[in-house]
């Protein structure tokens, strides 16, 4: 059997948003309920990252 070389440089980038701190899912998800409940439009990249980092998980 052959050795194969892996070139992990290569590899792709991880599906957890890079903005949102490790937390867990009930941090998350009491995060996001004050982040919704601010009505902030200046907040919505936060939101996205929060529910992405959900959907994540719950996939």
């Amino acid at each position: 059997m052959q050795d194969v070389q892996v070139d992990r440089s290569e590899m792709a980038p991880s599906i957890l948003p890079a903005d949102v701190p490790e937390l867990s899912d009930d941090e998350c998800v009491a995060r996001l309920a004050r982040a919704v409940e601010a009505h902030d439009s200046a907040r919505l990249d936060e939101v996205a990252a929060l529910i992405g980092r959900l959907a994540v998980t719950i996939d």
